[in-house]
C-alpha cells in the first residue's frame, strides 16, 4: 500500500509496523472468506433505475409480511406527517456536524430545544444530542462514573434481566478500563432490591436499573435504588424513553445521577438498530459529559446565538485524551424526536403514555382470558409490553403465531412477550383469536 495517498508509507516503515504485528503482508492482517473477497470485477450489470426499482420490490417482496407485536427495546409508534416533511429539508438532510454555527443556527436552535425537552424531562441540569442508542448512552455513563466518583470501586451493577445485546457493548465499552459488570437479581421483572442491598458496597461504582424494565414492568422502588447508591456512594443510573417519562416518577426525584434510554421511541419508526440515545445528567458532571453539547450564548450583535459548546478537539483527534469516543453525528434523529414531541406537546405525550399503559393492561386481560395463557406473568403496573405464559413450548406458539401473520418474542422455554403501541392495537383482536388457536 505503500505510496498510495491515503497509506503514504514507505516499503520500509510498512515491513516495519508488519513485522511489529507478527504479519507477513497486509493480506494477513484480513480475515476474508473465499467468495466474498473482491476479486477485481464487480459483474454487476448495467440497468436503468426503472430496473433496479423493480428489482429492489422484488427483493423486498419476498419479506415475510407479519404485524409486529414485538418491543424489548424497539418500539413503533406513529410518526406524524410533519415530521417527515420537515426533517426531509434539504438544510437538515444535508447538514453534518455543526462546526460553523453562523450558517447552522436553525439546526443549533432544534437540538438546544431537544436538550431543553430532555431537562424538562429527566429533571437533571444537562442533556447531549448525540448518542449512538440507549446502549451506548449506558457504556458512556458507566465511564462518566468511574471518571468522577472519588472513592475506590470499580464494579457497574446492572439487573440480570440486561438485554444481550445492550451487555455485550457495556461489556465491549470497560474493556482496556479497571471497570467490571457484575448483576444483581431481578423478581416479578423488576430489581430485587434486598438482594441489591446486599450486592451494593464500597467498591460498586455504578447502580443501573430500568423503568419500564425490559420486560415493561414499571419499577417500584426507584428511591429505595437511589439511596442505596448514594449510600455507597456510587453513581445510580435509570433506563427509560422519552415517551415513558412523561407519565413516570420524575428520574431526578429518585436520585438519579444519570439517565440513559432510547430517545428514538418518538420521531423514528422502528429501525432494528438505528436509534437515538439519551444522556442527560447533573450539573456537576457538565463537563465529563460525552458527544455533542449546544449551548446558547449571543452574537456580536447581542442577539440570542446557538454554537456546540465545551468542546474539546481531543475528543475527535487525540482519543487516548478524550472523556468520549463519540463522534458521529446523531442530529438528525435528535431534530426528529424534538418536532415529534413538539408535535404532541405535554398533554399529547401525556395521552399516549397513557394509551401504552391501558392496550397493555387490556390486551393482558384478554390473553388471560384464554386456555393454556397466563398474562401478565409479573405481577406489576405494565407500560406497552409484558410477558404471557404459555402451556405450550414458547418456540411452537410463537412459530404458530407467524404462520398466522403475527410476530413476537420468545423470552423462555414458556413465555412470550408483546408489545402494544397505537400502531398495532387496530390488530389485536386477530392477535387474541390466533392465540386461541394455537396457545391451548
Amino acid at each position: 500500500m505503500s505510496g498510495t495517498p491515503f497509506a503514504p508509507h514507505t516499503p520500509a516503515e510498512t515491513r516495519a509496523m508488519l513485522d511489529e504485528v507478527g504479519a507477513e503482508s497486509e493480506a494477513d492482517l484480513f480475515d476474508i472468506p473465499d467468495g466474498v473477497g473482491f476479486d477485481g470485477v464487480f459483474d454487476i450489470a448495467p440497468r436503468t433505475e426503472r430496473e433496479i426499482r423493480h428489482e429492489v420490490a422484488e427483493m423486498l417482496s419476498r419479506n415475510d409480511d407479519l404485524v409486529e407485536f414485538m418491543g424489548r427495546g424497539h418500539y413503533d409508534h406513529y410518526v406524524p406527517s410533519p415530521v417527515d416533511h420537515l426533517a426531509d429539508r434539504s438544510e437538515f438532510l444535508t447538514s453534518y456536524t455543526q462546526y460553523q454555527p453562523e450558517i447552522t443556527q436553525g439546526f443549533l436552535q432544534v437540538l438546544f430545544e431537544y436538550q431543553s425537552m430532555l431537562v424538562e424531562l429527566t429533571g437533571l441540569g444537562v442533556a447531549n444530542c448525540s448518542m449512538y442508542d440507549s446502549a451506548t448512552a449506558l457504556a458512556e455513563a458507566a465511564r462518566l462514573a468511574d471518571r468522577v466518583r472519588s472513592a475506590s470501586g470499580s464494579t457497574v451493577l446492572v439487573p440480570d434481566s440486561l438485554r444481550d445485546g445492550k451487555r455485550a457493548v457495556l461489556d465491549n465499552y470497560v474493556t482496556g478500563s479497571d471497570l467490571t459488570v457484575a448483576e444483581y437479581p431481578t423478581s416479578e421483572g423488576t430489581a430485587d432490591v434486598d438482594a441489591l442491598a446486599d450486592l451494593a458496597d464500597a467498591e460498586t461504582v455504578l447502580v443501573y436499573a430500568e423503568n419500564p424494565t425490559v420486560r415493561g414492568c414499571i419499577e417500584e422502588r426507584l428511591t429505595d435504588i437511589g439511596a442505596l447508591a448514594d449510600e455507597n456512594e456510587a453513581l445510580f443510573c435509570l433506563g427509560t424513553d422519552l415517551l415513558a417519562l412523561s407519565l413516570l416518577q420524575e428520574p431526578a426525584s429518585v436520585g438519579a445521577d444519570v439517565v440513559v434510554g432510547s430517545a428514538g421511541a418518538l420521531g423514528m419508526p422502528t429501525s432494528y438498530g438505528m436509534g437515538l440515545g439519551i444522556f442527560a445528567t447533573r450539573e456537576d458532571y457538565l463537563r465529563q459529559v460525552p458527544g455533542r453539547l449546544v449551548g446558547a450564548s449571543e452574537d456580536g450583535r447581542g442577539n440570542r446565538a446557538y454554537t456546540l459548546t465545551l468542546q474539546t478537539r481531543e475528543q475527535h483527534i487525540r482519543k487516548e485524551r478524550a472523556t468520549s469516543n463519540i463522534c458521529t453525528n446523531q442530529a438528525w434523529v435528535a431534530l426528529r424526536t424534538a418536532m415529534h414531541v413538539a408535535h404532541l406537546g405535554p398533554d399529547g405525550m401525556v395521552d399516549l403514555a397513557e394509551d401504552c399503559v391501558r392496550y397493555a393492561r387490556d390486551l393482558a386481560h384478554r390473553i388471560d382470558e384464554v386456555g393454556g395463557l397466563q398474562a401478565p406473568v409479573d405481577d406489576r403496573h405494565h407500560f406497552r409490553e409484558f410477558v404471557v405464559s404459555t402451556d405450550q413450548p414458547a418456540p411452537a406458539v410463537a412459530g404458530d403465531l407467524a404462520e398466522e401473520g403475527y410476530a413476537v418474542h420468545v423470552v423462555g422455554e414458556h413465555e412470550i412477550q408483546l408489545c402494544v403501541t397505537e400502531t398495532n392495537v387496530g390488530a389485536v383482536d386477530g392477535l387474541v383469536a390466533a392465540l386461541a388457536e394455537v396457545g391451548p
